[in-house]
């Protein structure tokens, strides 16, 4: 019978999508959500450390060389563990860009942090043309329209150009006032 005490608890995870049920894509529009409930699922398992080092290492190394040798052997399969955490969360597109064989979970975790907010003011500003163009009759009805103003409105948010309640509503009253 195996030692439970010993047990890490990012081993016990079986199902990643039940935790992190957002699957990030190209587009984007949920980085923010994702890198958000991946890191709290890193942290509640105990391997933030391998997405987010810290500056300096809490503690100490150990001291006999098997003791070193069990410790490396551990963080390469929780480093192994991220990694599949982070591929199984994203779509096949974005997979294939950054996949790399060796690559470490902190390497693969960085690679998305560039791709989605290095381009910041590229896609706000293509978001804001998205946001100002928006008309009503492209939707079945009103309620899909504020949605999708509302989610326009919260990926702007999301790359540091945060539309105003009052922006949005006019945005909303000129168009359903307007009727275009």
């Amino acid at each position: 019978m195996a030692d439970t005490s010993k047990l890490h608890p990012a081993t016990t995870v079986t199902n990643i999508k039940s935790c992190i049920p957002i699957v990030l894509d190209y587009e984007g529009s949920q980085y923010n959500n994702w890198a958000t409930l991946f890191k709290l699922h890193c942290r509640a398992n105990l391997v933030i450390d391998h997405i987010l080092p810290p500056a300096s290492p809490t503690v100490p190394p150990p001291a006999t060389a098997a003791e070193k040798l069990a410790a490396k052997a551990l963080w390469e399969r929780l480093d192994d563990i991220v990694r599949q955490w982070i591929y199984g969360t994203i779509s096949n597109d974005l997979l294939n860009t950054i996949i790399h064989p060796e690559d470490t979970a902190a390497e693969a975790w960085d690679r998305l942090v560039h791709l989605f907010q290095d381009n910041k003011s590229a896609r706000a500003l293509a978001l804001d043309a998205k946001f100002t163009n928006t008309k009503l009759v492209d939707f079945p009805n009103v309620k899909a329209y504020c949605t999708r103003l509302k989610v326009l409105a919260d990926n702007l948010a999301n790359v540091g150009h945060k539309v105003s309640d009052e922006r949005l509503v006019l945005r909303l009253l000129a168009r359903v006032v307007g009727g275009i």
